[in-house]
């Protein structure tokens, strides 16, 4: 009886909460639910880097992108010259062509300019009646024609008669003494001088006063 009384006296002095308080123990619902509440916070503590590890692909998209029109402008700077030395290539062909064309119609018309001299010489060398025959006037014609054409295509007579002698233009082939003229002026023209187009392709046969 006495030991009965002093264990009641010994529950008395502890506190009330503290008096058979049953030992808190969880229940394996509530451990996994802990663990996923760990998880998701865990998660959450790692957002950041997940945030900061986003960059990283950004800034190497970054780079790709500039390194891209970089490219794009060695391309368009490639092409501008390719299509600038394309276009001078062009004019020089061109030019080429031209100066081609030139020299052989030039060869032409030399061997074109002898004819012309005959049909001169003939009708120089006819008389007033002769002249004035249809068959001197179908000549006449002709030689205007055969004339015209050379023209049309650029072919130019050289002036020699009573002008200064010109190496460039005029091949002396004789020299007197002038009183009408003076010294080194064309006396007179034995052949015709013909340009073609500023390009001297005949010289004027010509005689020069001393």
């Amino acid at each position: 009886m006495a030991e009965n009384q002093e264990n009641k006296d010994k529950d008395l002095e502890q506190p009330a909460g503290e008096q058979n308080a049953p030992e808190e123990t969880e229940t394996p619902e509530e451990e996994a639910k802990t663990e996923d509440a760990a998880e998701e916070e865990s998660g959450e503590a790692e957002k950041p880097e997940e945030g900061s590890a986003d960059k990283k692909p950004k800034f190497f998209k970054k780079d790709k992108k500039d390194k891209k029109d970089a490219e794009i402008e060695d391309l368009k700077d490639r092409l501008m010259r390719q299509m600038a030395e394309f276009d001078n290539y062009r004019k020089r062909t061109d030019k080429e062509k031209k100066q081609n064309y030139e020299i052989g119609a030039a060869d032409f018309i030399l061997k074109i300019l002898p004819v012309v001299d005959n049909f001169e010489r003939g009708l120089n060398a006819m008389t007033e009646a002769d002249k004035e025959t249809s068959f001197a006037q179908g000549i006449e014609m002709i030689y205007k024609q055969l004339t015209k054409v050379l023209e049309d295509e650029g072919v130019t007579v050289i002036e020699a008669q009573g002008k200064e002698f010109d190496p460039m233009l005029h091949n002396a082939v004789m020299q007197q003494p002038s009183e009408e003229y003076e010294s080194g002026i064309v006396i007179q023209e034995l052949q015709k001088g013909y340009k073609y187009k500023d390009r001297v392709i005949r010289h004027s046969m010509v005689m020069v006063a001393e």
